[in-house]
């Protein structure tokens, strides 16, 4: 009979704790780049939308007013004569899209910054902050 030969618990002990060496050193980075890659992705959705915003511009002559907000986007207007010119909807997937936080934007017209305000808060949802929790904005 042949004599099966496993692992001791020391060689398993061992491995265990190069494991856990090895992620406690990248884990930091790895979670670190999530946080950078919501943040692009923050940043494309909102340039995504300017875009949107500036071919509803071309048609309707302005932009959608707060109250529209971006639903304005995506939703035929009631009155008729602004029926006629809207040529939307501006987004291909015809539904607005959230902040990477699962949040909606925020969209101001007229705007303090511009003829309109687009932004996010960022990680926290509140205003300010650094790092992840910024706020992305349309103005800067």
């Amino acid at each position: 009979m042949r004599k099966r030969r496993g692992f001791t618990l020391l060689e398993l002990l061992v491995v265990l704790i190069i494991l856990g060496l090895l992620a406690a050193l990248v884990g930091p980075r790895l979670i670190g780049r999530v946080g950078k890659a919501k943040t692009e992705i923050a940043k494309s959705q909102i340039a995504l939308l300017e875009s949107a915003l500036d071919q509803y511009r071309l048609d309707m002559g302005r932009y959608p007013t707060t109250e529209e907000g971006l639903e304005a986007l995506i939703t035929p207007p009631e009155d008729e004569e602004a029926r006629a010119k809207w040529q939307g909807p501006y987004l291909k997937k015809k539904k607005i899209p959230k902040d990477p936080w699962g949040r909606p934007y925020h969209y101001r017209s007229p705007g303090e910054h511009g003829e309109y305000d687009l932004w996010s808060y960022g990680a926290d949802g509140q205003p300010g902050g650094t790092g992840e929790n910024a706020d992305i904005t349309s103005w800067e």
